[in-house]
């Protein structure tokens, strides 16, 4: 049975936001209502920060209502906020010599996730920069180390991970919402892609994309990791910066082409996890070089050296060079990760490489435990 949106509305009328009996659609709180194909509802109410404890009976009311429809598989229903009209623009406060707003109180990093000893972002500041390919491998190269590693997809536009494990299918509602990760490769995976058809198109407004990127990171049976890698939305809008602020991150990774257009956009990325005190754990040059898969020569089509210049001036550490490769492409394409699928080629030990010294820049040392053979799946 297909569930419409006036029959998400005619549900949400008896749930009253106030002690005159406002109902919810007319009260100016409810944002858009996206229905998937598999009838999965969802929606977010607009309150101000102070009023969470006294909207969370509503939510819960909201959530049963819809979910009593017939037809209706789940319901996704969150609190959010927005920063209110004229209120201070943090970037324009005075600043101190360390780049924090002069007598502002250090930034809020939300609460840690149970069982997850760290969480890294891997970010970019624009798209098309490999940013998704080279989270995957990196989260394989941090497994090979013998860690127990998790990969979320934060690209609710443009989620990539499914395609890039060769997953497919609906995670498993294992308790309440709780769902458990996919797992692939021996990384557990939680993406937007598992959610929604492949061909469906998120006309989500900030707050939504939020709260799915809070819920997918929240309302998932991690279990324990060593390290949670977080492959970021592209860019340095609200949705990056307030999951920087809300999510407790151990750091953050920069990828970056090495053209001058890339690295302006690296700086931003930069910049916005330092005004929010995220360390910055390197920064990595993509497609520094392109090998020719006949004569295996090198060409720079893209510059090289730019990226491990700009972590100098920046006083980051540089991870490292990764070429571009037709074997990178074609095992991303086909769901067959390099590092997983060629553990002992050229490719997949550049990664490895970046890894061990990511690691080594977030704990301070090296991995310590056996590297284990990945099972190919």
């Amino acid at each position: 049975m297909a569930i419409t949106r006036d029959d998400v509305l005619k549900a949400l009328s008896s749930v009253t936001v106030d002690r005159g009996g406002t109902p919810l659609p007319g009260s100016g709180r409810l944002s858009q209502v996206v229905i998937d194909s598999g009838n999965r509802v969802m929606f977010s109410i607009l309150i101000d920060p102070s009023e969470a404890e006294l909207f969370e009976p509503v939510r819960r009311e909201a959530e049963g209502r819809v979910l009593a429809l017939p037809g209706v598989s789940s319901v996704l229903v969150s609190l959010t906020s927005e920063r209110a009209q004229g209120a201070p623009n943090p970037s324009a406060a005075p600043r101190s010599p360390g780049g924090a707003p002069a007598g502002a109180p250090p930034p809020r990093q939300g609460n840690a996730l149970p069982g997850v000893r760290h969480i890294v972002a891997v970010a970019s500041g624009k798209g098309g920069v490999g940013k998704s390919t080279t989270a995957c491998n990196l989260a394989l190269g941090l497994s090979a180390q013998g860690l127990r590693v998790g990969l979320l997809d934060a690209d609710i536009y443009g989620p990539s991970v499914p395609k890039l494990l060769g997953l497919s299918g609906k995670p498993r509602v294992i308790e309440g919402k709780v769902l458990e990760p996919m797992q692939a490769y021996g990384l557990k995976a939680m993406s937007i892609g598992f959610l929604i058809e492949p061909e469906s198109a998120m006309i989500w407004r900030g707050p939504m994309v939020q709260s799915a990127i809070t819920q997918m990171l929240r309302d998932v049976a991690w279990g324990e990791l060593d390290v949670l890698v977080v492959d970021m939305p592209p860019g340095t809008g609200d949705a990056q910066l307030t999951m920087a602020q809300a999510t407790p991150l151990s750091g953050a990774v920069i990828v970056s082409t090495p053209q001058d257009l890339a690295l302006i956009d690296a700086r931003r990325g930069v910049t916005m996890f330092r005004k929010v005190s995220v360390p910055i754990l390197g920064v990595i040059e993509n497609m520094a070089t392109f090998i020719c898969p006949n004569c295996g020569h090198a060409s720079a089509i893209f510059g090289h050296g730019g990226a491990r210049h700009e972590a100098e001036r920046l006083e980051v550490p540089f991870l490292g060079e990764i070429p571009l490769t037709m074997a990178i492409r074609e095992t991303s394409d086909a769901g067959r990760p390099v590092v997983a699928t060629d553990p002992d080629g050229p490719q997949a030990k550049v990664y490895r490489e970046i890894a061990q010294k990511l690691w080594g820049n977030l704990t301070g040392a090296p991995a310590g435990r056996a590297a284990p053979r990945i099972v190919i799946e």
